[in-house]
């Protein structure tokens, strides 16, 4: 499978990581949307598309987001009834709120993507540059 298409959404707004969305096409038949391009402190990276984790609330079952105090649905109190230990994020490792929703198999194919997305986001960033 080639990537046949890459289009590049860049945010502006530099006090936030995130620097751009990205949708990548295969084979000009198959889509993946909301891949983000986000600065590191070894520079940029590719993180694939994910979804908050949900956790059911304890008194009336309702789906809220991983580490919501109370329920939207009942305004039960669901901080800290987790089954899994949730770590502050006071340099302690944090637990996964996020899991991806699609993500390449094999590395090579990690490195295919990663090389052709910032290799599109560059490009972008430099047309911006001279206009």
């Amino acid at each position: 499978m080639k990537i046949t298409e890459v289009r590049v959404f860049r945010k502006e707004d530099l006090k936030n990581k995130l620097r751009a969305f990205v949708t990548i096409t295969f084979d000009d038949v198959f889509v993946i949307r909301d891949i983000k391009v986000i600065e590191g402190s070894k520079g940029v990276f590719v993180a694939m598309p994910s979804r908050r984790l949900k956790e059911p609330c304890p008194k009336c079952s309702h789906r809220n987001e991983k580490g919501s105090k109370f329920c939207n649905q009942c305004g039960a109190n669901i901080d800290g009834v987790s089954s899994r230990p949730h770590f502050e994020a006071s340099g302690e490792e944090r637990e996964n709120e996020h899991k991806d929703i699609a993500h390449p198999i094999t590395l090579e194919c990690r490195e295919y993507i990663q090389k052709t997305v910032l290799e599109a986001f560059e490009k972008e960033k430099s047309k911006s540059l001279v206009h």
